[in-house]
């Protein structure tokens, strides 16, 4: 029976295939072999999107593990926020009024994570153990950054007077990019130097046995790396590809535009989720948090900066500010998850009322 180092050693044949192939299709594409625009190519470059966004986290989970945590969950939120940012500045520069698409997408993943990712992680993790384990302090400080730059991105830009409507002015939204910048840089560096720690699995369950990890060999970890880059470049170009096309398809299914930050904060969250539900289920919570939450943050603290950049050189309008209803839900989500992860224990009551405003944020979002 083969080690977890052979495992680890032995690629899956679909992690190098989709690099691959959504390579290939570029080649074609920008070779004019086919039309662009054909139904079949785009169900073609959809399924190759899909699959260098799997790819990309497999790769970067290797390489996470040759590193170590916590540098491996930060590595594998960088790593969203890429394939993220890549998504809504396709969906900027190929659309009219695409202003609100960082938004959208911002919130959408926040709310997915805090109450989609982690309240099935508390489901699922509290059914199979009771009641698991983690460190409060770390959990507490990636909170407090969470609920400050979501308050400065997605609440404030509703109250100032310098632009009108829901948006920052340039000067604003400069600061606003630089703060949240800083704030996220000094929280890595709390997180990997000065408090390492607080983000570190604590004792065992009583009972449970913490198998550790293999790590991959260094000819394992270049070959992940430089299949993370290509699957990387790859959904950054298939990205411009697919964007309008999905926001058409939203609205000819009568949903409202707005729903496509939900389907790109989904798609975009989907492996990483698999990830941190498949450390629930293992009894390792803490792992699972800072998957979780680390993309949560990673995914303002990265995102917003790049996008105002982005507005500012192409000269769109951007709108940071969300609405009331989403205001609302924002606030007792922040809240909530406040409660929840200030006794370092949870079960599945925890998980149940998490789900349950994630369901409402579904709901809201198709039926505004």
């Amino acid at each position: 029976m083969p080690t977890e180092s052979e495992k680890i050693e032995r690629m899956p044949w679909w992690a190098w295939v989709a690099p691959m192939a959504a390579s290939v299709l570029l080649a074609i594409i920008a070779a004019g072999v086919v039309t662009a625009n054909s139904p079949p190519l785009l169900v073609l470059a959809a399924i190759c999107l899909g699959g260098a966004v799997f790819a990309a986290v497999h790769h970067a989970e290797v390489v996470a593990l040759r590193v170590g945590e916590p540098f491996g969950s930060i590595l594998l939120a960088v790593a969203v926020t890429v394939i993220e940012v890549a998504l809504i500045l396709s969906l900027m520069m190929s659309a009219a009024g695409s202003g609100t698409f960082a938004r959208d997408t911002v919130y959408s993943a926040v709310m997915i994570v805090l109450n989609g990712v982690v309240g099935l992680c508390l489901v699922v993790g509290g059914a199979r153990h009771h009641e698991q384990s983690f460190q409060v302090q770390g959990a507490s400080a990636t909170l407090g950054v969470l609920g400050t730059l979501a308050t400065l991105a997605l609440i404030l830009p509703n109250y100032t007077l310098a632009s009108p409507g829901p948006a920052y002015s340039t000067s604003q939204l400069l600061v606003v990019g630089a703060v949240s910048l800083l704030l996220y840089g000094v929280f890595l560096f709390v997180q990997t130097v000065r408090h390492r720690d607080y983000f570190m699995s604590d004792t065992a369950m009583p009972g449970e046995v913490e198998q550790p990890h293999a790590t991959p060999t260094l000819r394992a970890t270049r070959v992940s790396a430089g299949l993370l880059l290509v699957a990387l470049a790859a959904v950054v170009l298939l990205a411009k590809s697919l964007s309008y096309p999905l926001k058409s398809a939203i609205l000819g299914a009568g949903l409202p535009a707005t729903f496509v930050g939900v389907v790109i904060a989904a798609v975009v969250l989907l492996p990483e989720a698999s990830a941190a539900l498949a450390s629930a289920r293992a009894n390792r919570l803490q792992i699972s948090l800072n998957l979780a939450l680390g993309s949560a943050l990673a995914s303002i603290g990265l995102t917003i900066p790049a996008v105002a950049v982005a507005s500012i050189v192409l000269h769109q309008r951007l709108e940071l500010g969300v609405g009331s209803a989403e205001m609302v839900l924002l606030v007792l989500t922040l809240f909530i998850s406040t409660l929840t992860l200030a006794t370092g224990r949870t079960t599945v009551l925890q998980g149940a009322i998490h789900l349950v405003i994630f369901a409402v944020f579904l709901f809201l979002s198709a039926v505004p």
